[in-house]
């Protein structure tokens, strides 16, 4: 699978998108926040259907940061949360239960960041999921 906009996105979060997809992730959303803020210049919104998905999606995505070197400031540990984050400083990675995404609406707090959807990235016409 080909994701566009090689010097768009950074290579790390287009892997990371990719990886959410792999797992079944919903609704997957990149927000280029960089010119918007200072906590990071990406984050990286997905939702998971059940607590066992969000487990399942968290551990996919620090194995992979884990065989990149890629530096982890912190990530959420426990289980059963609305909202699990894994920061690694320049992206953030933003799971939601689906409760948790329509009630914080993180998406909406963020109107002036250049927003993606991993449909508008992936050139592959035949992923017809998201």
């Amino acid at each position: 699978m080909s994701i566009m906009g090689e010097s768009i996105l950074d290579k790390v979060v287009k892997e990371i998108a990719e990886i959410i997809d792999e797992k079944l992730g919903e609704d997957i959303v990149i927000l280029d926040v960089s010119k918007v803020s200072n906590l990071a210049d990406y984050f990286v919104v997905t939702t998971a259907n059940s607590d066992p998905h969000m487990d399942s999606l968290r551990e996919a995505i620090l194995q992979y940061i884990e065989r990149e070197a890629v530096e982890i400031i912190y990530y959420d540990k426990g289980k059963g949360y609305n909202w699990m984050v894994i920061d690694g400083g320049y992206f953030i990675v933003h799971i939601f239960s689906k409760k948790g995404r329509e009630f914080y609406s993180l998406e909406d707090l963020w109107l002036n960041a250049t927003r993606y959807t991993y449909r508008d990235l992936v050139k592959d016409e035949d992923n017809t999921r998201q």
